[in-house]
């Protein structure tokens, strides 16, 4: 089987914006539990999502959180939702943001998904 090798820089971009938005903890965690099968998933979606997609610096990081609850929420991906909810937490975006991001995730995806993220946000703010 060949083996596909990454860019080190990309990355090396991609696990600094990871850590800096989902926490260093989670990440670590993440790469650290992972095996033979699901390691080149990890290193490919460090490197591609986060070092290409947000190590551009062209879209600061609190509307790249906010773009993406919303996408997130659309697909209804809730396990991902939470995680990337406490990430925009840490990127800046402020509780009323999140209200009107899942207020169009309602209008557009339908209320029970809107619902949905309402239950998460709500677990996570209590969280605090």
């Amino acid at each position: 089987m060949k083996v596909q090798t990454l860019d080190k820089d990309m990355f090396e971009k991609g696990l600094e914006q990871r850590k800096a938005t989902l926490g260093a903890e989670y990440v670590e965690k993440n790469l650290a539990t992972a095996d033979n099968f699901t390691r080149p998933f990890q290193e490919a979606m460090t490197a591609w999502c986060w070092g290409f997609g947000w190590g551009d610096g062209v879209i600061e990081p609190k509307t790249r959180s906010m773009m993406n609850l919303a996408m997130i929420g659309a697909l209804g991906k809730m396990y991902e939702w939470e995680i990337h909810l406490k990430g925009a937490i840490t990127n800046g975006v402020e509780k009323d943001e999140i209200r009107a991001i899942i207020h169009v995730i309602g209008i557009y995806c339908g209320v029970p998904q809107a619902l949905e993220c309402f239950r998460i946000a709500k677990k996570v703010f209590d969280e605090d």
